[in-house]
């Protein structure tokens, strides 16, 4: 971890504020990740099963390890990094969270400005007439979904093989150009292109930040490398004050941070983060 740390002072002079976060913060609220030990489904690996030539072999089999995905997520709650960054977000007068998370926990936390590059778990794009919309059963009433329309249901979320929504990669790409401060929480920055979105804002002057339980091949280039949990560090280095017990107190002009979930209610949801 960096010795001392600039980024309140910078946060204070910015206009423009970039967020850019990975599988690290959300695997800190219990969601698992694609690789290690929470990566096989069944007999299945992710990559055996987001895919477009997986859906049309068996849309079945597919939805059945998604609604398990929703199911386990739906139980999971913000931790204090999600919630830093929406009171971030509430601070910066110009402010783009850009997340390649697809569980929805950052608009749970209460960001609103966000670019999701790899899309949201909870919408679905039907494959007839197009539309998306937002879908929150849980479990699935029918496997697979269906439209309206009658069409056939697919996530609306990004899946190996598949290009980044040009629209949303634009804005993340035009906001990292401009930004005066770019945060990098819980991603490797190995993955293409938004592993590129730091290195643009700190070519163009931006102030870089990283929080990641490990060295990256952005450590060397980020003004601010600090390693280890981005729901500890994270609130610290944005100077949110904490109670006699160590809680962070995640309020704005006196009013907590939003709390209620979008999500449909599960038996048994707790509110604490949950365990893959």
């Amino acid at each position: 971890m960096a010795a001392t740390s600039q980024l309140q002072e910078r946060l204070a002079e910015a206009r423009r504020v970039a967020v850019l976060t990975g599988a690290g913060v959300s695997a800190e609220s219990g969601v698992p990740t694609f690789r290690g030990a929470g990566g096989l489904w069944r007999k299945y690996r992710a990559e055996d099963l987001a895919t477009p030539e997986a859906f049309h072999r068996n849309p079945k089999l597919v939805w059945e390890w998604y609604d398990s995905r929703r199911q386990l997520i739906a139980r999971c709650q913000p931790n204090a990094a999600h919630r830093a960054i929406a009171l971030l977000e509430h601070r910066a007068p110009e402010f783009l969270l850009i997340t390649q998370n697809v569980d929805g926990l950052h608009r749970l936390a209460g960001n609103v400005r966000l670019v999701e590059l790899h899309g949201n778990l909870w919408r679905v794009h039907c494959l007839d007439d197009g539309q998306v919309t937002e879908n929150l059963e849980v479990p699935l009433q029918a496997i697979p979904p269906r439209c309206g329309c009658g069409g056939l249901l697919r996530p609306d979320v990004v899946w190996f093989g598949e290009a980044l929504p040009p629209e949303a990669l634009q804005a993340a790409s035009d906001f990292a150009e401009s930004c005066d401060v770019f945060l990098v929480v819980g991603t490797s920055v190995v993955v293409q292109p938004a592993a590129s979105l730091p290195t643009i804002a700190r070519r163009r002057g931006a102030y870089v930040v990283e929080v990641n339980l490990e060295p990256t091949p952005l450590t060397s280039l980020a003004h601010e490398s600090h390693h280890g949990k981005a729901a500890e560090i994270l609130p610290r280095l944005l100077g949110i004050p904490s109670d006699a017990s160590g809680n962070f107190e995640f309020r704005i002009s006196n009013f907590e941070m939003p709390s209620s979930d979008s999500r449909p209610p599960t038996p048994g949801t707790p509110e604490k983060p949950c365990s893959p």
